[in-house]
């Protein structure tokens, strides 16, 4: 966990909600959970990086015992399992209640040629990267529906948006959750049921660091970004606490861009 937020804002109407999130055992995904569990947020989430996951777990207690009052569940789950991943979320809803918030953030920006892309690897990027999602809304609907509304909040990407090279599949399959949110904000409204996205820039995760910000890499932030420093996962974790709480009831079928002004 990395982050420049000092001061945060507390949300009254998210403290004993359940909320699953997807791909929560690293980067945006782990940041994500930690901030829930301290609104407290009682919080399932997935990933297959177990040690990465336990560290998560043993963040959120610590946060709980400071007086967060939140809790999180750790499920191991491949998401390309449709199966694995709706099993995981009855058990977040078993133990911790109906789930009032869904966080769909699984994504893999594994980089690829487009001329070298095969339909397998291709079908694997739709399978991790928009598929999760939307059987993950469709398997939380009916306890939303019980608890007379809901939020599902979608991550989306500005690699397709900046036209990044080197990720066509992942950037087509970013693209998509913008159709996605829309239309689901659409399809469940007259539940209560908010949907939007929330799509982030270049946030300095673990893996970016050590796969992607190099020098090169540097240079291109500071001379894109209109606002100076780094985008971490606390800055995307804070929206996606607004786009939960009941502060925003009124927002749907929209995009919040936390980018530092790049797209």
């Amino acid at each position: 966990m990395n982050t420049a937020v000092t001061e945060t804002a507390h949300y009254p109407s998210l403290r004993g909600r359940t909320a699953f999130v997807t791909g929560g055992s690293s980067g945006i995904g782990a940041d994500i959970v930690r901030a829930l569990v301290a609104q407290g947020v009682r919080t399932g989430f997935v990933g297959l990086n177990r040690a990465a996951a336990q560290k998560v777990q043993d963040d959120c207690a610590a946060i709980a015992q400071q007086g967060g009052g939140g809790a999180c569940l750790f499920t191991s789950c491949d998401v390309t399992d449709v199966a694995a991943l709706q099993s995981a979320i009855a058990q977040t809803a078993t133990a911790f209640g109906d789930i009032a918030i869904l966080i769909n953030n699984v994504a893999n920006d594994q980089r690829h040629e487009f001329l070298k892309t095969d339909t397998a690897f291709f079908d694997w990027s739709v399978a991790v990267n928009m598929r999760p999602a939307f059987f993950a809304a469709q398997a939380v609907v009916e306890g939303m529906q019980r608890l007379k509304g809901g939020s599902i909040i979608n991550i989306g990407s500005t690699g397709w948006k900046n036209k990044v090279k080197g990720y066509p599949a992942y950037a087509t399959t970013k693209s998509a959750m913008n159709g996605l949110t829309r239309s689901l904000a659409r399809e469940l409204g007259a539940h209560n049921i908010r949907v939007n996205l929330l799509t982030p820039g270049w946030v300095m995760t673990d893996k970016q660091l050590s796969q992607w910000v190099d020098a090169a890499g540097e240079r291109e932030i500071d001379e894109n970004q209109c606002l100076p420093g780094r985008i971490y996962g606390a800055d995307i974790a804070q929206l996606a606490l607004f786009l939960a709480a009941s502060d925003s009831r009124m927002v749907t079928a929209q995009e919040f861009v936390v980018d530092a002004g790049w797209s």
